[in-house]
Parts: C-alpha cells; structure tokens; sequence
C-alpha cells in the first residue's frame, strides 16, 4: 500500500519547495519517497531543482493533473515499479483547481485497494492571500485570478500557509486566526519551507483523516478557463557564451528576473512566477524564481562564476498577452548579456495560453 500526497496551490506559493523540503523530512524517517511535478508545459526549471536533492522524480506535462489522469497514474505506478517506492508527493499545476472532484476522489475509487490518498493539501503563500484579501475588502470585483485562488483554498483539507518567514509574526497569527474561521472543515498550518521551520506541523497533518472530503465546489468552468487564460505561459531554451574566460550565471539569471520584475510593474501585470535555471558546461547550476512584479529575484542555488557556457531554460507565467511575455524576456535576456558579457543564442520561444480544463473524470462525493 502506497500513500499518495496531493499538493494543490496558486503560482508561486512554494509548492516544490514545500514538496521536496517535505520528501526529505520523509525519508529521514525511513520513507522512501517520490515526487511528480505537473505542468502546463515542457522543460521544467523545477523538476532539475528536485532531481538534485531527490533521486525518484516524474514529471507530468502538457496539463494538469486532472486532464493528464491516466499520465499521473502511470508516473505513480513506473516509480513505484522502478524505485519501490512507498510514499509519493504530486504538486498540481498552479493554475488548477477542482482536485477533490477529479483527482482526489477518482484516485480513491479506481486505486483505493493500492493507495491511501492523504489529506488534499492547498499550498498558500501569505503575501498573495494578503494582496487578494485587500483588494476585496476595498469593495473590488473579484477577478477570476482571485476566484481561481478562492476555490483553491475552499477544497483544500489542508491550508498549508508557506513563508511565514516572511511576514511579521502577529500578522501571522491573525492570518491563521482568519483562515481557521473562513474555513472550518480545513486544518490550518503555517510553516517555513525554506528554513524547516514547522514542518512537522504539515507532516503531522498528512497523518489525519481527510475532512472536506466532501465538499463540492461551486465552480464555473467558464470563469476557472477565463481564469487560466488570463495566463501566458512562456518557456525558452537559450545557449549560453561567455565573451571572455567566465561568466556569472547567478548573476545572468538575477538579471534576466529583476528587469522581468521592473517590466511587469511598469505594464501592471501580475507574476504568477517566472523560474531560471542555468545549467554550467562543467554540470553545475543555477536557479532563481520571482513571484511578485517589482519583487527582487530569489536565489534557490547558486552556480560557480567563471563558468565558459552554459545553458538555460526558463519559465514564465504572467497575466499578459504571450506576444508581450516573449517581447519582455528578449530584452531582459539582452540586458542580462549585457551585464555579465555573454553571448545568447535562444530557442524560438513556446508561449501559450491554457487551454478549457477538460478533466477526464469528475466525481460526486460518496453518497451525494
């Protein structure tokens, strides 16, 4: 019997950290456990991320878990063949939601005789349910963003708040206090996937019953695809060079993120992440992400300095149009050559909107 842990949560909130901080706490004590990371796209920044702290890693992509199910239970069932797993961790594609009707109950009615599917876990970071909390209280209109986040949040059997690092502790404590309130059936916790701070809070939470099971979510589908497709979802390859003996690929990276932050601010568009990896000629690698128009990139590792070439992949999720989102990361990749004298040859850049969420089953709870 294997126990399988799904992860839902907007862009951003820390769902691979989370997942492989968690992995890595598992397997000390004596699991042995694989993640899938799940995307819109191809070339995951996350998934190299993952595979250099983790050794059973799958990825499912070109959609979400729910329109890709029979891709996820063939991942589950290859790591489980190949690496004898017995526990493993699946982050959803932040743009996603409705996994209790397509992917949590049909797991548990097709492969409940093979797999205890925990508690569904919605992933938040407190700075963007901050900002979504503000705008409505100013009387806004809900945008189908914040719709998508809502519904995110209201299946969810757990409320795993990321980052609580980042705010001050007594906003903290009242963010906690609100979400416990506004969500009764959920399990709330804060945490720190960076620093490991309260994890255990989360792991202990993956041990209980499961406890909104049972919703079903008021969902247009109409509202959920607008919502997606306010999305552009670019991913790029590019060869790099240096102009003399090294470059800084921490460095080109930080750059390629800070004037992608400076451009979003100035066009008002809102990051849902953008992610970096630059993988040097001698096998080392750097790996950045921005999650906020006007933030300062973060450094999730860093990569010697004085590497000859190198290359790198990076993924974009901004609410703009895809022409827009390529334009910008031209001329941010320009400014990065320009700083740190490298020579960038580019991929022709795959940018796209998501397409309607068709899952392949959604399910009624038991009864209903």
């Amino acid at each position: 019997m294997i126990t399988f842990i799904p992860l839902t949560g907007f862009l951003g909130a820390g769902k691979t950290t989370t997942m492989t901080a968690a992995a890595l706490a598992l397997q000390e004590q004596g699991r042995k456990v694989a993640v899938i990371t799940n995307d819109q796209g191809v070339e995951l920044v996350d998934t190299k991320l993952v595979r250099s702290k983790l050794d059973s890693v799958a990825e499912v992509t070109g959609g979400c878990f729910c329109c890709k199910f029979e891709d996820l239970v063939e991942a589950v069932v290859a790591l489980v063949a190949s690496d004898g797993v017995d526990t493993v961790i699946a982050e959803a594609v932040g743009s996603c939601t409705d996994l209790q009707a397509t992917v949590v109950r049909p797991l548990r009615q097709y492969y409940g005789d093979d797999m205890v599917v925990a508690p569904l876990t919605t992933v938040v970071d407190p700075l963007r349910h901050l900002a979504f909390a503000r705008a409505a209280e100013r009387g806004e209109p809900e945008s189908d963003l914040s719709y998508l986040f809502r519904q995110q949040v209201t299946e969810a059997d757990v409320i795993a708040v990321n980052k609580l690092d980042t705010i001050k502790a007594e906003r903290a404590e009242e963010l906690l206090a609100s979400l416990r309130t506004s969500n009764p059936k959920a399990t709330v916790v804060g945490y720190s996937a960076t620093t490991g701070a309260h994890l255990e809070t989360l792991l202990d939470a993956w041990q209980a019953p499961a406890t909104n099971e049972d919703v079903v979510l008021d969902i247009d589908y109409d509202r959920y695809a607008a919502a997606e497709a306010q999305l552009a979802w670019m991913n790029q390859e590019l060869d790099l060079t240096a102009a003399g003996d090294g470059f800084d690929a921490t460095a080109w990276a930080r750059t390629v993120l800070q004037e992608l932050s400076t451009w979003a601010t100035e066009h008002d568009a809102v990051i849902g992440h953008a992610k970096i990896t630059v993988e040097t000629a001698d096998g080392d690698f750097a790996k950045l992400s921005l999650t906020e128009s006007g933030a300062q990139p973060t450094l999730d590792r860093a990569a010697d300095a004085h590497a000859p070439a190198g290359r790198a992949v990076v993924n974009a999720r901004v609410a703009c149009e895809p022409d827009a989102l390529d334009a910008a990361v031209t001329e941010a990749v320009e400014a990065a050559d320009l700083a740190t004298a490298v020579t960038s040859t580019a991929t022709t850049p795959v940018s796209f909107k998501p397409s309607y969420p068709r899952p392949v089953h959604r399910l009624a709870p038991a009864g209903a």
